[in-house]
């Protein structure tokens, strides 16, 4: 959309919005854009519109749907407990990370929005739980339209993170650097490393979910807590990184690469050749690190959060 941003005796300036229409209504539309944002544009200010073209085949990495990738990633971080809603599952797992104690709404609830939204809040009401929903944008079956009707019904959307892709075998190519170790459990060294203290059991049993888990850990050198760690999820063609951690006084010295290479040569022995990871949209230092990987942005995606309601799972 194309609309005036400013007007002035001798020159007219204009700014252009990409994103999808979400609605039409009273003089005003709606454009949810790529990063999730939502943008209001008057009639009065609109000056032209085209629809853009679906997005070209990618130039690199490998080519996956929304679906497939929200479908891998549920896989790859389990909830402790689950319940149907149409084609929308809820999950809990304590209030252990937003991913395994939110809804991922993939189609039809089977109830009007506003019906279904009283269930989600009931459903995570009685485990103590705020009720947040997880939302995509930004690809071909993404949910803009539901990120702007959340919106609307006051839902607060929180942290954005983007799922990226990549092939596997260039990160396998990585020199090994130092030596990793690698387990089927996170046990108490990886741990010691890991961001979220004072992991409960079920945060273990959320960190050692999906179909082959894989924990990487760099021992340090001077004995305490390992230099570096991560995990990786091998599940068919795609592998997923994540909890890639390296203590801080250690930094820029290739021990996050290593970690992934390990992991990712372990992959290939499945049969695994595409990769995926998480990042946070504000996380620059990870983001370069993964963009000299070959890895690129597929989507951003969301949680939002039930109105009034203060925020308490990561």
């Amino acid at each position: 959309m194309r609309r005036l941003a400013e007007t002035g005796v001798t020159q007219q300036k204009f700014t252009d919005t990409v994103g999808v229409l979400t609605s039409w209504d009273d003089g005003v539309l709606l454009i949810t854009r790529r990063d999730g944002e939502s943008v209001r544009i008057p009639e009065s200010a609109l000056v032209a519109g085209k629809v853009v073209p679906a997005a070209p085949a990618r130039r690199r990495g490998p080519a996956a749907s929304y679906e497939e990738l929200a479908r891998i990633a549920a896989r790859g971080w389990q909830p402790v407990e689950s319940e149907r809603l149409g084609d929308w599952e809820l999950r809990a797992a304590s209030g252990f990370t937003r991913r395994a104690n939110s809804v991922l709404p993939l189609g039809d609830p089977g109830l009007p929005l506003d019906a279904a939204l009283t269930a989600v809040r009931r459903w995570y009401g009685d485990r103590g739980l705020p009720a947040y929903i997880q939302t995509a944008t930004g690809a071909a079956g993404t949910q803009e339209v539901l990120c702007a009707e959340l919106e609307a019904r006051g839902w607060t959307r929180e942290v954005t993170s983007e799922l990226w892709t990549g092939a596997l075998a260039p990160v396998a190519d990585r020199s090994p650097g130092d030596v990793v170790v690698l387990s089927r459990e996170a046990d108490a060294d990886w741990l010691a490393r890991y961001q979220r203290k004072g992991v409960s059991e079920v945060a273990l049993r959320v960190l050692g979910s999906g179909p082959s888990v894989w924990f990487a850990t760099v021992p340090s050198e001077t004995g305490g807590a390992p230099a570096a760690i991560g995990r990786c999820v091998v599940d068919g063609r795609w592998a997923g990184f994540a909890a890639v951690e390296v203590d801080p006084s250690l930094r820029r010295r290739g021990l996050a690469s290593t970690v992934m290479a390990a992991l990712a040569r372990r992959a290939l022995d499945e049969g695994a050749s595409a990769a995926w990871l998480q990042v946070e949209s504000d996380n620059s230092g990870a983001r370069a690190l993964y963009d000299g990987m070959g890895f690129t942005a597929h989507h951003a995606y969301h949680h939002y959060r039930e109105p009034g309601v203060p925020g308490g799972a990561r």
